[in-house]
């Protein structure tokens, strides 16, 4: 903060930012003039319409949320700067960034944050002298089209970056590095730990990788990545998504990467002596596994998530987990003190925060309860006769709603919050004409 004051004072900086991630995992908030940041922020604090946690994805106010409403009048949630965040965006002229947590008139954190959500599972796992590192890996869609341009077109025939599958290859990549360069920079200058990009099996398709850290600068870092890489596909004329499946080919996933130390950061997943695994990390991946229906809501937060799990496509389909298997939900990697499991269930568009939460309070079911690690699954996991990961939302919602697991370790009043906005959706879509329903019935039916 003392580096930042003296960048305003010089008028290095002339903007801050002070954003949060709101329930769909976008950065929401204001942008401040710098000397009134200094002058009444700093010390003071500023707040936000509490509706921002309490509205769909076009931010239509809708019912059925306890903490807020017409009745209750839409009143304040005040912005609490995690001075930890301060960062420079270097795409945009003098401007920095200081992410918040949400807290009430009276310091009650806002339960339904769902960095508040992350923060309160990792609180769970300090009990118990450990800490979560993780590494999220995004995949994205990339256009010649412009985002006015996309709209214009209805969304529809747009132009991939790349005409075929560019999957490691490097020319693919190319075509595309004056952008994948940019972001890549900016990245590294905003604080990301970059470690490079590669095409990926769609039209267009790429990802850019990010070093793993503790579990919440790695959320923080991941909201911030998803906004810039669309501000900066801006500033190239083009744009890029994060949607789980945008098309019919290969969806966007985010593959997460967790794994357990000591407070003091020792080894708790790997047994050196033995070179294998340990118990609590078999707990934890049983946990995982056993929730991972329960929690899937947090996986895959919308409609169109579930379109991205299909057989063959590297999307997961049933629960089970395997040694460096790309077909199993959750795939074990590495050793020693590289070794952690890859969940496979989310796409692109889940919110970083109540994934990883998830994974945590479903990893800690497993440990408290001492659950037993089931056999390795080989082979397809496709063709497997295991349990299926949830195909719709609804059934994802009601998983989510009656889980005792959830209700434990979240709270009755962030599955309540959830589940509504999972309602929400649903009702929105089940009123919807499609062009699907268009194309099959305006003549023939």
């Amino acid at each position: 903060m003392d580096d930042l004051r003296q960048r305003i004072e010089a008028g290095e900086v002339d903007t801050v930012v002070l954003a949060f991630t709101d329930m769909q995992g976008r950065l929401q908030g204001k942008r401040l003039h710098g000397r009134y940041f200094l002058d009444h922020v700093v010390g003071h604090g500023t707040e936000g319409c509490n509706y921002l946690l309490a509205v769909d994805v076009d931010m239509n106010t809708v019912d059925g949320y306890a903490m807020t409403s017409w009745e209750q009048g839409y009143g304040d949630m005040e912005f609490v700067m995690d001075e930890q965040t301060i960062r420079l965006l270097p795409w945009l002229p003098a401007t920095v960034m200081v992410q918040c947590d949400l807290e009430w008139a009276d310091h009650r954190p806002v339960s339904a944050s769902p960095r508040a959500i992350l923060k309160a599972q990792l609180d769970r796992l300090a009990e118990r002298g450990l800490v979560a590192l993780a590494g999220t890996e995004l995949e994205l869609v990339i256009y010649d089209d412009t985002y006015e341009e996309a709209a214009r077109k209805g969304w529809t025939d747009l132009t991939p970056a790349n005409q075929y599958n560019v999957d490691y290859s490097i020319l693919g990549t190319t075509r595309v590095e004056p952008l994948l360069r940019d972001i890549r920079n900016h990245m590294y200058a905003a604080g990301l730990d970059v470690e490079g990009a590669k095409g990926e099996c769609n039209f267009g398709q790429h990802e850019i990788g990010f070093l793993f850290n503790d579990a919440l600068t790695t959320a923080d870092n991941h909201a911030v990545y998803k906004n810039a890489a669309k501000e900066i596909a801006a500033q190239h004329g083009k744009s890029v998504t994060f949607m789980a499946k945008p098309n019919q080919r290969e969806g966007n996933s985010c593959h997460i990467h967790m794994s357990l130390r000591g407070a003091d950061g020792e080894l708790v997943f790997w047994d050196e002596e033995k070179d294998a695994r340990t118990p609590l990390y078999d707990r934890f991946i049983a946990g995982v596994l056993a929730t991972a229906a329960d929690f899937t809501l947090f996986f895959a937060p919308n409609i169109n998530s579930y379109k991205r799990f299909a057989d063959g496509s590297f999307a997961p389909t049933t629960l089970g987990w395997g040694m460096d298997n790309r077909t199993c939900a959750m795939r074990l990697v590495g050793r020693g003190a590289g070794a952690r499991m890859e969940n496979r269930i989310p796409g692109a568009d889940a919110n970083p925060y109540l994934a990883l939460a998830a994974m945590i309070a479903g990893g800690l079911h497993g440990i408290d309860e001492e659950l037993e690690l089931e056999p390795e699954l080989t082979g397809n996991a496709y063709a497997s006769d295991k349990a299926r990961v949830p195909s719709t939302m609804g059934a994802a919602r009601e998983r989510f709603h009656t889980s005792a697991v959830a209700r434990a370790a979240l709270g009755d009043e962030v599955v309540e919050h959830y589940t509504n906005m999972a309602d929400v959706e649903l009702a929105s879509y089940n009123a919807t004409v499609t062009d699907w329903e268009l194309r099959r019935g305006f003549e023939r039916l």
